[in-house]
C-alpha cells in the first residue's frame, strides 16, 4: 500500500495526513454549525478549537511516543514526523479535556456543554481518522487467510492492503471507522431528544467509544502495551466508568441540553 497521496517536488502529502485533515474539517463543521445554534458569535469557539485542536495532537503524539520510548530514543528526529503515524487517540482526548477544563474555567464558559458539542464531531473525526491508519498500515488485527477477508465481502484494495509484512491482517481500523461512524449517528439522533440533560451527551460517547474500543483492542496486533495489557483497554474501562457516571449523574438535573446557554452566569 502507497503511503504517499501525491509528490510535488520536495513536498510529500501523505494519505495519514489527509485523512487527519478532512476529519477535523468535517468535525468542524458539525461543531460550528451546532455551536451557531446557542451563540451567534463564534470567536470564543474559534480561539477554543484552534489551541484544543493543536494540544490534542500534540497530547496524541507524545503519548504514542511515550509508549515506544526506546524506539525514539534511538531515532530522536521520528519524533516530529507524525505524518508517518504514530498518534495515540487517547492521548489527544485526554490532553484535550485537560486543556477545555482549564479553558473553560477560565473564560467562564460551560465545561460539560462544551464537551455535548464537541464529541459528535470528534467521534466522526475518528471516524474518518482511520483510513489514514489503513494507509500507513497500522491499526491491523491478528494474522488471517485471504478466505477470511474475503468473505468479509470487503474492496479489493481493503484486502491488498491488509496484506502486512507477509501476512493477510484483520481489518481492525475498518471495524473501528464503521463503529465510530453508528456512534456518530447515535449521537446526532440522541442530540435530537428534548429531555436530553448537559453532559450525558458526553457521557454516551465515553461509554459508546470504551466499549468500541475495549471490543477491537481484543483484535488488534500492534497495540500499546503497559507490561502485557493494552493500554487502551484500561483507558476504555475508565471512560466507561466516566460515561456511566455523566449519563445516570444528570438524570435529574434541570440543565436541558436544548435550553442551557454557553456562557455561565458570573
Amino acid at each position: 500500500m502507497n503511503s504517499t497521496l501525491f509528490e510535488f517536488g520536495f513536498i510529500k502529502v501523505k494519505w495519514y495526513s489527509f485523512f487527519i485533515f478532512i476529519g477535523v474539517l468535517v468535525a468542524l463543521f458539525i461543531i460550528i454549525k451546532e455551536y451557531k445554534k446557542k451563540e451567534n458569535s463564534i470567536d470564543e469557539l474559534t480561539d477554543l478549537l484552534f489551541y484544543g485542536i493543536i494540544i490534542g495532537i500534540l497530547g496524541a503524539r507524545i503519548y504514542y511516543v511515550l509508549f515506544n520510548l526506546e524506539y525514539y530514543l534511538s531515532n530522536p528526529i521520528e519524533i516530529i514526523q507524525i505524518w508517518n503515524g504514530g498518534l495515540a487517540i487517547h492521548g489527544g482526548i485526554i490532553a484535550t479535556l485537560i486543556f477545555l477544563f482549564i479553558y473553560c474555567k477560565k473564560k467562564n464558559v460551560n465545561f460539560l456543554l462544551i464537551l455535548d458539542i464537541l464529541v459528535v464531531g470528534v467521534i466522526i473525526a475518528q471516524s474518518i481518522g482511520r483510513w489514514g491508519n489503513f494507509f500507513n498500515g497500522e491499526a491491523y488485527g491478528r494474522i488471517v487467510t485471504l478466505n477470511f477477508l474475503k468473505n468479509l465481502h470487503l474492496p479489493r484494495f481493503i484486502i491488498n492492503g491488509m496484506y502486512i509484512d507477509g501476512f493477510y491482517r484483520e481489518p481492525t481500523f475498518l471495524y473501528e471507522s464503521v463503529l465510530s461512524l453508528l456512534g456518530f449517528i447515535v449521537l446526532l439522533l440522541i442530540r435530537k431528544i428534548k429531555t436530553l440533560k448537559v453532559g450525558q451527551l458526553t457521557g454516551i460517547y465515553f461509554i459508546w467509544y470504551g466499549i468500541e474500543r475495549f471490543i477491537i483492542e481484543t483484535f488488534r496486533s500492534d497495540s500499546l502495551l503497559i507490561g502485557n495489557i493494552k493500554q487502551a483497554q484500561i483507558v476504555s474501562i475508565i471512560s466507561c466508568i466516566v460515561g456511566i457516571y455523566l449519563l445516570f449523574k444528570n438524570i435529574k438535573s434541570n440543565k436541558l441540553y436544548k435550553e442551557e446557554k454557553i456562557f455561565l452566569e458570573k
